[in-house]
């Protein structure tokens, strides 16, 4: 088994996990992006969300509707997942704000928007560069070319 037990089993427990939880110009300062690390030793997946929602039916229907609808429920399942497992959740939305915007509370996932004129893509890129050697990391993407940047830096990938 892998250092995550098994890619495609860590992918699957992220798709499931709600289901089994419950019924229902890219610079930036450091200060703009960190993810809040409690745990020396502990574990995060990082999820590229717009990525995963048009990756996965439901989520894509759901956006289709109504954008909000399919981040609200991919952010659901991510929390059930981070529940389930104990591996700490950070999810990265495009965003078009002026500057990074983070909401999170203590123990939930971190949700950052990147600012106008900066993909998730970078964020993504940026925090694997900063934390793959201290931490272990997961990024969740059906993007390729960001998949080989995080490995490049340290971070495994699962492909939505």
């Amino acid at each position: 088994m892998s250092r995550w037990e098994s890619r495609a089993a860590s992918a699957g427990a992220l798709h499931t996990a709600s289901a089994e939880r419950s019924s229902d110009t890219d610079s930036f300062n450091a200060k703009d992006i960190q993810i809040i690390l409690m745990q020396p030793s502990a574990r995060y997946l990082i999820v590229d969300g717009h990525s995963v929602i048009f990756a996965w039916p439901e989520l894509r229907r759901l956006h289709a509707r109504r954008s909000s609808l399919a981040r609200e429920a991919l952010v659901k399942q991510l929390r059930d997942y981070q529940d389930w497992t104990g591996v700490r959740v950070v999810v990265v939305f495009d965003g078009k704000g002026k500057e990074v915007d983070t909401t999170s509370d203590p123990g939930e996932v971190q949700i950052f928007y990147s600012r106008n004129g900066q993909s998730a893509d970078a964020i993504i890129e940026r925090l694997a560069s900063k934390y793959a050697k201290r931490h272990e990391l997961m990024v969740a993407t059906s993007d390729s070319m960001e998949a080989e940047t995080v490995q490049a830096c340290g971070a495994d990938t699962i492909f939505a």
